[in-house]
């Protein structure tokens, strides 16, 4: 028999600690149907402003997406110095960019190596923290 199980504590974060978590993430995972199937793909990201990201990718099923204007979610995972867990995701309707946009370091390297900047409006976000 296990010893004397844990409660887990659940916190949901506020929109502006889910877009500080966001702000400090490079990477993340863009949450996608792929024929049907979840799939959660790697992506560069970089925030705007409290209201948009910008995804970089080179996966030819995100940039399909986002030409349609389909939906997609990207998400976040961290882990605290006292152990507890933190998620972030934020879904929107994804669009192709129309013209020049500033670049983080990040993205710039990115699309150097091939990949594709796409626009996110950050409709929903939310966050939880666990532990």
């Amino acid at each position: 028999m296990t010893g004397p199980s844990r409660r887990v504590r659940r916190i949901t974060l506020p929109r502006s600690d889910c877009l500080a978590r966001l702000r400090r993430a490079a990477l993340a995972r863009v949450v996608i149907s792929v024929r049907c199937l979840p799939a959660a793909l790697p992506a560069r990201i970089a925030v705007t402003d409290d209201h948009h990201l910008l995804l970089a990718s080179a996966e030819d099923a995100v940039l399909t997406a986002a030409a349609r204007g389909d939906v997609l979610s990207v998400q976040i995972d961290g882990l605290e110095d006292d152990g507890s867990t933190w998620s972030v995701m934020g879904s929107g309707i994804a669009s192709t960019l129309d013209g020049e946009v500033p670049l983080t370091e990040s993205l710039t390297r990115a699309v150097a190596a091939g990949a594709s900047v796409i626009a996110l409006p950050l409709t929903v976000l939310s966050g939880e923290r666990v532990g």
